[in-house]
């Protein structure tokens, strides 16, 4: 497990834009402690060539996701691995029997774990840092997975936006128009911040039940998550949309930690402590993380008003750009309120899945 965590610190070693994530946080996530291992299972590889580490890859099943779409897929995730196609399909026909051997029909990813988390592999823009909780990879995955016979199953979309003085005039009169009918937005409280977790679980279910790869997130999962970002949420920044009291929406914009980490290089020792608490105040960048509407309430102005609070607390905090990410090639409504608002396509990542 040491050698499978610490790969893509060798692979990476002399790319400047690669973030490493915390070697810390990393082995819990693979650990018991993640609650995703409640209901899949999964399987490690590691690849050798010449006596030395050229790789890894994860095999994953997901009952939830055969439950909740009726397909008998399987996923991959993890993948790093030296430009060589050799390798690359020692690693693919490694994860490709497991998981036929598991009874599915098709290999999907990749997913580090499910839609929920990290997935895609990025296609262009590889000379920019990643936003926290992002994918970054090297250029060559995209013709190691073609190679293979890979095929696009999907394509995420990543915005990037310059801060304004003002938002647009349009968002400010939709946002009037449904305070007017009665919507109000509050910051969560971090005192109850499991608690409101529950309450964008409930949004979040709701709001996304139809899209694709969706999986719903079990309260199990809500806490993990909410434990690891409890820490970097600020309050201002992250919105509860309510119709009598009702939650029907939520954002959470959260500041670009990948900022820190880059100064951390995995480790957390008295040093990087130092570094994390200077640099964790030079956050310029924030990600739009989440954003969910209930059904039933969108095309009110919901979005439009959270935009005009979240939007006050972008400029307390004096930030100056946001990326959008990740939104699906085809959720044409919501790419349609990042244009109206100003948003630029940016970044595109892709999922592949291929018969087994």
């Amino acid at each position: 497990m040491d050698a499978f965590i610490k790969f893509p610190f060798s692979l990476y070693s002399e790319n400047y834009f690669y973030v490493p994530p915390l070697i810390k946080e990393l082995k819990e996530q693979f650990s018991n402690k993640n609650p995703f291992f409640k209901h899949a299972k999964a399987r490690y590889f590691i690849a050798e060539k010449d006596g030395k580490c050229a790789g890894r890859i994860i095999s994953i099943v997901n009952p939830r996701h055969l439950q909740f779409h009726g397909e008998k897929a399987g996923f991959f995730g993890f993948f790093e691995c030296v430009n060589d196609a050799g390798v690359s399909s020692a690693l693919m026909d490694k994860a490709s029997e497991e998981l036929k051997r598991e009874g599915m029909e098709i290999i999907r990813g990749p997913m580090n774990f499910s839609t929920n988390e990290e997935c895609g592999f990025l296609i262009n823009n590889f000379e920019e840092f990643p936003m926290l909780m992002t994918p970054y990879n090297m250029p060559y995955y995209n013709d190691l997975m073609e190679g293979y016979g890979m095929h696009k199953a999907k394509d995420l979309y990543a915005y990037s936006h310059d801060v304004k003085d003002m938002l647009p005039e349009k968002v400010l009169r939709v946002a009037a128009i449904a305070e007017k009918r009665g919507v109000t937005v509050r910051h969560v409280n971090k005192k109850r911040f499991l608690e409101e977790m529950r309450v964008f679980k409930e949004i979040y279910n709701s709001a996304w039940g139809n899209n694709w790869g969706f999986i719903p997130l079990t309260d199990a999962e809500i806490d993990y998550m909410g434990n690891r970002l409890r820490q970097i949420v600020v309050p201002e920044l992250t919105l509860i949309a309510e119709e009598n009291g009702k939650p029907i929406g939520f954002l959470g914009l959260l500041p670009d930690f990948n900022y820190v980490l880059r100064h951390m290089n995995g480790r957390v020792n008295p040093v990087t402590i130092i570094k994390a608490l200077y640099y964790s105040k030079k956050i310029k960048d924030l990600r739009l993380l989440l954003l969910g509407i209930k059904k039933g309430y969108r095309n009110k102005g919901v979005d439009a008003i959270m935009f005009r609070e979240g939007f006050k607390g972008i400029k307390k905090g004096g930030y100056k750009r946001i990326e959008f990410s990740w939104i699906l090639e085809d959720n044409i409504p919501v790419r349609r309120i990042i244009e109206l608002i100003g948003g630029r396509l940016y970044k595109k990542y892709r999922i592949y899945e291929k018969k087994l």
